[in-house]
């Protein structure tokens, strides 16, 4: 089960049970997806707080994805 095709979710713990009842790949890949996922957030949290113009932007998602790019070349420039 997921969220689409390509798209990956942490697999949920047996309710009651720790982290430590999943297999040790299924623990691995759940730690792999979460790095992503942070890496991710913390990416679209610095380009919000920085540019405030994608704080409100109510353009199409391909729109979104060139002004979001420009934005993430002008950021590594100025670190």
């Amino acid at each position: 089960m997921g969220a689409g095709i390509g798209i990956r979710v942490p697999t949920r713990r047996p309710k009651g049970q720790s982290e430590q009842a999943l297999y040790a790949d299924t623990r691995a890949t759940n730690m792999l997806i979460r790095d992503l996922r942070a890496l991710g957030e913390r990416t679209a949290a610095e380009l919000k707080g920085r540019w405030r113009a994608l704080k409100h932007v109510t353009l199409s998602p391909s729109r979104i994805s060139d002004i979001a790019r420009a934005a993430l070349v002008l950021n590594g420039h100025w670190k």
